[in-house]
């Protein structure tokens, strides 16, 4: 299966004037949903893949196989472009250039790769970075692996929480100078940390949860943000919704009596009923 088309939007977006919500996804079902209702690009966090897939918390104890093999999932389901959060590479710069392979294969529009120190060190409560020198060839491995040219490869850092502004500032212009495509900070906390960081680099801009005095689109457009993450809230209400329901049938209620329930329209449309119906049709001679 070819994944340029998804690549070349994801591109398109990046060099485009103006920034963007991504739609949270994290199965296929999440990802039809979010293709249908029309976002342009969809982000599968390490945060919701861990949840997806392990029900476990953010602690990188999901491994590259599990995500590669849910992405490819998501990329069956649909054709909506997907930024992949790598985390660290599952390694060093040599586990980097698999943990590309993998995805590339498995459809991801674009990817992350960070510089945090992950899994977090022992006795060390606090995030931790890798070195400017390691996190530069986590960079270029991860530009050395990739076969198709479209693919994106995104640096990120979350430097401005952990060291400061000005350190994002240093590994974000080194990140730059490897190739990368784009850049992604996070822990970025006021506008003028944030025209600081765009007037250092020249990159397309990726912003991990923006604050709400930076959440004016046109101020993160001007900023040259192209994409601003907030957050991953259709899994949380996916579970809330599980929650009540479960709930409910353990303490009785009828089928009829459920609330919030998905319509049998929109059931049928999230899972390609229609086509499904059309290639039984075609090719098992039924009756549609």
């Amino acid at each position: 299966m070819s994944f340029v088309k998804r690549r070349a939007a994801l591109r398109a977006i990046l060099s485009g004037p103006v920034c963007i919500r991504p739609g949270s996804v994290y199965d296929a079902i999440s990802m039809r949903i979010a293709e249908d209702l029309g976002f342009e690009v969809g982000m599968f966090g390490g945060s919701v893949a861990s949840l997806a897939v392990l029900g476990d918390p953010d602690i990188t104890l999901i491994t590259l196989t599990e995500l590669a093999e849910q992405m490819r999932r998501m990329s069956r389901a649909a054709s909506l472009p997907v930024i992949v959060d790598a985390d660290h590479g599952y390694g060093n710069a040599l586990n980097v250039r698999r943990t590309v392979q993998e995805l590339e294969a498995a459809g991801a529009a674009g990817l992350t790769i960070e510089d945090t120190l992950l899994p977090q060190a022992y006795g060390q409560a606090k995030t931790q970075l890798i070195p400017l020198d390691e996190g530069i060839g986590k960079m270029r491995a991860a530009l050395d692996a990739r076969s198709d040219p479209s693919l994106v490869i995104i640096g990120r850092t979350g430097a401005a929480a952990v060291t400061s502004v000005d350190d994002a500032i240093v590994r974000g212009k080194a990140y730059e100078a490897t190739g990368v495509d784009a850049l992604f900070f996070t822990g970025v906390k006021t506008r003028a940390d944030l025209e600081k960081i765009a007037a250092a680099t020249t990159l397309p801009i990726l912003l991990g949860g923006p604050t709400e005095e930076m959440t004016d689109w046109d101020f993160l457009s001007r900023q040259r943000v192209r994409i601003a993450v907030q957050g991953h809230a259709p899994i949380a209400a996916a579970t809330q919704a599980v929650f009540e329901t479960l709930k409910a049938v353990r303490e009785g209620a009828a089928p009829k009596q459920l609330k919030g329930l998905a319509s049998p329209d929109l059931m049928s449309r999230v899972t390609r009923d229609a086509a499904t119906r059309q290639h039984g049709a075609d090719f098992l001679g039924l009756e549609k």
